[in-house]
């Protein structure tokens, strides 16, 4: 077959095929040029999933009668001043879209731009435009495509159901009310009913409301503020505490230069910096900003321009981490703090109202015989008479009453220690509320943090056994734990072979104490087997110190004195990241004083 050039048609429509994939994209390139234009409002509406009709409505500068011409031409944009595409400071530059739309459904544009004495209308069918004509319209453009691929029937074969494709065109449009919220958007169409989201106030508060706004209120609860800045790089955007998590990265949101894209570099970055975090299995929320010169990002390497390549990479990435640490560690305490509210909404009330014709004396818990005297044999608080009715037996709980002032500790941020309930809860009490304490949870993160600590600034001090401990395993556990020897010396684990399937443990790490050496190893052994050979040495460092922090830390069912208790609780104070353990788990939950009350129908 002799090489020949294809009609203009089949031009478009090949073009066609990499820019409209499906009605979201028709959705997202008109969005993006209405932003374009200057609008400081855009209306979409569909219908059918917008495979029957797409509509948008913006407020935005318009176009002249030639200007409108020229527009459906392939390749014409007023978005390059020049034909330098480093220098690309809108989201549209390549003048593709909307011959691509005219050549697949049947286009129509209204326009009026402030010079022309009305408005202009033009259509395009299948790929064949009509002649410019007057229309009505006040200011602004409305572009209408209906009947998406009727001229390529076979693409919608591909399209799933008008549910899931509007769902797709909501997620685009969400994604650009996210990158504006100087820009009211309405977004409307049979399959949900209308959402709109108005215009906020320039700034860092701004961007916070219309971020609220889409990802909803319990983001703008946990939401903590992010800023990087280095070498005319800006990071900037919110971060969910740890306490609002989903399992998947879809809540994950980047903007470079104003325009949404999807980026692995940001994937790695977020794990990088919520590894001390989050549990494996969850992924936090968080939208990002990245501001930088035009010349040092390229967006012109993809076809629908929802990927970008960053000259310097590197740079982005470390200023991402590095803020959203930045940010975590500022609000470490916070987090916990903040979910005493679904704490409380697991609480129901605990009575059922008795029948009435119950007679108490026909109860299995009514008295037989007189209660013995309670005076003298409780503390203080509980010696009334009155309370002889309440003597169960012996206590599950350490309720002593410690002896020293406490009034100066119930100010501290995390309070006195009052009792300790189940041998694993410590409860104190603040100035205006309660604070319940995992004491297993808290100390792990203790003694993680040094951990961290120790190796930053002069190695982990080392305990030498008296006796080496023999720990079994099998051959190959053993081989992946001694070819990780180095690593596991660098924290003061010093292990080494004792024979086939056998592992000599000779120093193990003085902040652990006296440690179940098998136990720990098992567990390093584990986590060593799901580790990628490319995992950075700082982040295989890391999973070992957080291994033996569990190791070292107060277990659980261990009872502590009062002058424990207040002493954890002032090391929680003093240690960064105290509101959540290694993996996630809240340390502590706090509840106001208020909403205890309200528990009780005293408010």
């Amino acid at each position: 077959m002799p090489v020949r050039q294809l009609p203009e048609q089949v031009v478009n429509r090949i073009a066609a095929g990499e820019v409209v994939e499906r009605p979201a994209s028709v959705v997202k390139e008109l969005v993006e040029n209405a932003i374009d234009a200057g609008a400081s409002r855009i209306d979409v509406f569909t219908d059918g999933g917008g495979r029957r009709r797409i509509g948008i409505t913006d407020d935005g500068s318009g176009m002249t009668a030639k200007d409108l011409s020229l527009a459906v031409e392939r390749h014409a944009t007023s978005k390059l001043d020049d034909e330098d595409l480093l220098q690309i400071r809108t989201l549209g530059f390549r003048g593709e879209a909307l011959p691509s739309i005219g050549s697949v459904a049947r286009l129509s544009i209204t326009t009026r731009h402030a010079s022309e004495p009305h408005a202009w209308a033009l259509s395009v069918e299948g790929g064949e435009k009509s002649e410019i004509m007057p229309a009505a319209l006040a200011h602004g453009t409305r572009v209408e495509v209906n009947d998406l691929f009727y001229a390529t029937p076979a693409r919608l074969k591909f399209l799933k159901t008008d549910r899931t494709e509007a769902e797709a065109i909501r997620e685009v449009v969400r994604r650009l009310a996210m990158a504006r919220p100087d820009i009211a958007f309405t977004l409307a169409g049979e399959e949900r009913a209308p959402v709109t989201w108005a215009a906020a106030l320039p700034g860092t508060a701004g961007r916070l409301t219309r971020l609220g706004d889409i990802l909803g209120a319990e983001f703008r609860s946990h939401a903590i503020e992010i800023h990087a800045e280095r070498d005319g790089v800006v990071v900037a955007g919110y971060a969910a505490a740890p306490a609002l998590t989903k399992a998947n990265a879809l809540g994950q949101y980047l903007f470079v230069n104003g325009r949404p894209v999807r980026d692995k570099l940001i994937l790695g970055a977020v794990r990088a910096a919520y590894s001390d975090y989050l549990p494996r299995d969850r992924h936090p929320v968080l939208a990002l900003f990245v501001t930088l010169d035009p010349r040092e990002v390229d967006a012109n390497v993809h076809p629908a321009k929802t990927e970008v390549r960053f000259r310097n990479a590197g740079l982005v990435r470390a200023l991402i981490v590095h803020g959203l640490k930045e940010g975590l560690a500022r609000e470490g305490r916070r987090t916990a703090a903040n979910s005493g509210g679904n704490a409380l909404s697991s609480f129901r009330p605990a009575f059922t109202p008795r029948p009435g014709n119950w007679d108490w004396r026909q109860s299995p818990s009514a008295p037989t015989a007189p209660l013995p005297s309670f005076e003298g044999t409780a503390a203080p608080a509980f010696a009334e008479r009155a309370q002889a009715a309440f003597d169960v037996g012996a206590p599950t709980a350490d309720v002593r009453i410690e002896s020293q002032p406490v009034g100066d500790l119930v100010d501290r941020p995390l309070g006195a220690a009052r009792t300790q309930i189940h041998e694993t809860y410590i409860v104190s009490q603040t100035r205006d509320g309660l604070i319940i304490v995992d004491q297993h949870a808290a100390h792990e993160r203790i003694v993680y943090e040094r951990l961290k600590a120790s190796l930053a600034k002069n190695g982990v001090q080392r305990q030498i056994l008296l006796i080496p401990e023999i720990v079994e395993m099998d051959e190959a556990t053993v081989e992946r734990l001694l070819a990780r020897g180095d690593e596991l010396a660098s924290f003061g684990l010093a292990i080494e072979s004792f024979g086939p399937g056998a592992v000599a443990v000779r120093e193990t790490p003085s902040l652990l104490g006296k440690t179940n050496a098998g136990g720990l190893l098992r567990d390093l052994a584990e986590h060593m087997a799901e580790w990628d050979e490319a995992l950075p040495l700082e982040r295989r460092l890391m999973h070992v110190a957080a291994t033996m922090a569990c190791h070292g830390s107060v277990r659980a069912g261990r009872r502590l004195r009062p002058e424990e208790m207040n002493a954890l609780l002032r090391e929680m104070e003093e240690t960064p990241n105290s509101g959540q353990c290694n993996h996630g788990r809240p340390t502590y939950v706090e509840l106001k004083l208020a909403d205890v009350e309200k528990l009780f129908g005293r408010r």
